[in-house]
């Protein structure tokens, strides 16, 4: 009887310590959300092409287009609006703390396009920005190549729309509901990889541009490291593959092993001869 009694304690035990983790796990359909929400997604469009042709107005209020600046070196976008109250500026400073540890530098071995979603914003915005951001990365150069466009509606829609940015205006708070999320670009400007949320790992932003450049920028340690981890767009994150890491352990072992095993073979004589002479 007491067993009996034992054993239906510690399945209602189990049942107990099971509950929350299946009550965790349950999330409501994708399609439903809040009101005001609807049309607001990040949809991962890889490999698509940014336009070339789409013409906005950089901090300084001249008018570029945003092929002038592909061909170069990857790029990392990110759609902000630059009156935004708190989301933007949070994207913003996660992006700066990233930069600031890489040791790829703005202007150098990548650029970044800022690009404001608002269309009654103004090139003045733009540059009151980029100073903000400048003297907190503290790089000098970087504003050669981190550049914060303005434009108007039907740019600033094609752009969104290449991208998978969806958003929605709020006509009784004046803001925007937006998603958050960087994108690297391939010099080319099509879309490599996207990294949500407000604070980006610096390594896998660091991989992310190696990859982007087709290994034109980077160490033979970011090859490397290319060779043992593998993006997950899912996650928007670098994860590791077990069995690269292992095929390097073990080339690296043989290595060292032959290295000394050929150390060895050449004192080995040279160790014999003054035996002799000693003699």
């Amino acid at each position: 009887m007491n067993a009996q009694w034992l054993k239906l304690g510690t399945l209602l035990v189990a049942m107990l310590m099971a509950w929350p983790a299946r009550a965790q796990t349950i999330t409501p359909p994708v399609d439903q959300r809040p009101p005001g929400l609807e049309g607001v997604s990040i949809e991962q469009r890889l490999r698509a092409q940014i336009p070339p042709d789409l013409l906005f107005r950089d901090e300084q209020g001249n008018a570029v287009k945003l092929g002038q600046y592909f061909g170069k070196r990857p790029l990392i976008l990110n759609l902000v609006y630059y009156t935004c109250p708190m989301l933007c500026g949070e994207v913003l400073n996660g992006l700066t703390s990233a930069l600031t540890v890489m040791p790829f530098n703005v202007g150098r071995e990548f650029d970044v396009l800022t690009v404001s979603f608002n269309p009654r914003e103004t090139p003045a915005q733009a540059a009151a920005k980029k100073q903000i951001y400048l003297k907190r990365y503290g790089r000098a150069g970087a504003g050669d190549g981190w550049h914060f466009l303005t434009g108007s509606d039907p740019s600033i829609t094609a752009l969104a729309r290449a991208a998978g940015f969806q958003y929605q205006y709020d006509p009784q708070t004046g803001q925007y509901a937006h998603g958050t999320a960087i994108m690297v670009l391939t010099p080319a400007g099509t879309i490599s990889q996207y990294y949500y949320g407000v604070e980006y790992a610096p390594r896998d932003l660091r991989l992310g541009l190696v990859q982007a450049s087709q290994n034109r920028i980077g160490t033979v340690v970011d090859q490397m490291m290319l060779y043992c981890y593998h993006y997950d767009p899912r996650t928007g994150k670098y994860t590791a593959i077990v069995t690269r890491i292992l095929q390097l352990a073990g080339v690296a072992t043989i290595a060292i092993l032959g290295t000394f095993l050929v150390v060895m073979f050449r004192l080995g004589p040279k160790n014999s001869q003054a035996g002799r002479r000693t003699e």
